[in-house]
């Protein structure tokens, strides 16, 4: 599973001209499930977005988590983080997990971050999304439960 955080000022989600998700300070993340990811992955993921202390402290070091400055996520899947450019000008998609995979772990993700008291919203999966986002630093880390960076 690899995930963008991105640390936003505010972001939001529209689909066919409709707002569906808004959120204010906190973390935009994008989710690319890859073929073979499990709860695992999803868990390993979570509990890094949950845990990674990104905004700045009284003495402006990065040291605060998303839940202590009280902000939120939204999460939106996005599978062509799986996307391999490496070769030729198109990329291919086929490390990208099936929506019948994809899907439920998402929605899995979504509810261990409830379950730490995060307010999550999401995208709508499969769905072509406009994101809109104010990027807050900009502030963006990379994760991969396999590790791969």
């Amino acid at each position: 599973m690899r995930c963008v955080v991105q640390r936003v000022a505010r972001a939001s989600v529209t689909v066919e001209g409709q707002k569906i998700a808004a959120i204010g300070a906190g973390y935009l993340v994008l989710v690319g499930v890859e073929e073979g990811d499990t709860e695992a992955d999803m868990i390993y993921c979570a509990d890094k977005i949950a845990g990674l202390r990104i905004f700045e402290d009284e003495n402006g070091k990065m040291n605060l988590s998303v839940a202590d400055v009280d902000g939120e996520v939204l999460l939106v899947s996005q599978f062509t983080l799986l996307g391999d450019a490496r070769h030729g000008r198109r990329p291919s998609f086929s490390a990208a997990a099936r929506p019948e995979v994809a899907d439920p772990l998402c929605q899995a993700m979504r509810q261990r971050l409830m379950d730490k008291g995060l307010p999550v919203q999401t995208g709508q999966f499969q769905a072509h999304m406009h994101v809109e986002l104010l990027n807050d630093g900009p502030v963006t880390i990379l994760l991969d439960s396999r590790k791969g960076f």
